[in-house]
């Protein structure tokens, strides 16, 4: 963002796991583009066990998601509309499933499986929040009580 070349590499994966470890919400996000600015959106997740991110979906033309793990493992669980398990996948850097493409409409999640876990992610920009009909109306939302919980039962998906 500041116009000079910047290495993914040990050094910048350690220093967003060391702030995401530390955070309330147990993830932080590292951008390599101007929020709001650009025509696409890539950034860094990075993401500890037991953070909770409400299933949701991408509604808007050209939001197809791409993430790719750089490190660590996570377990990805798509639904259809009425909260089902449609799929899950074990995400593992260096495994036999790295990441996924995820079709705009697709309810998605993904749970940390590991410490230092990390993904490299790729959508159409520029960034908007969700709005309330992107978010899973089955699901808990982020600070519910329920929401730990219904995080053990997505973890337990790959135990």
């Amino acid at each position: 963002m500041n116009g000079e070349v910047e290495l993914i590499g040990a050094a910048l994966l350690n220093g967003i796991t060391r702030e995401a470890s530390r955070g309330a919400r147990r993830r932080k996000n590292h951008n390599f583009h101007e929020p709001g600015a650009e025509g696409a959106d890539r950034l860094l997740n990075a993401v500890e066990p037991g953070s909770y991110i409400q299933p949701h979906r991408h509604l808007a033309a050209r939001k197809d998601e791409t993430l790719v793990v750089l490190r660590g493992a996570f377990g990805l669980v798509f639904f259809d509309a009425a909260g089902t398990v449609t799929r899950s996948a074990l995400a593992r850097a260096g495994g036999e499933v790295l990441g996924a493409n995820i079709p705009r409409g697709t309810y998605h999640t993904l749970v940390a499986l590991e410490p230092g876990s990390v993904f490299f992610e790729a959508k159409a920009g520029p960034y908007a929040a969700l709005e309330a009909s992107e978010r899973a109306p089955w699901a808990p939302a982020e600070g519910d009580p329920g929401a730990q919980g219904y995080l053990r039962e997505l973890e337990a998906l790959f135990a």
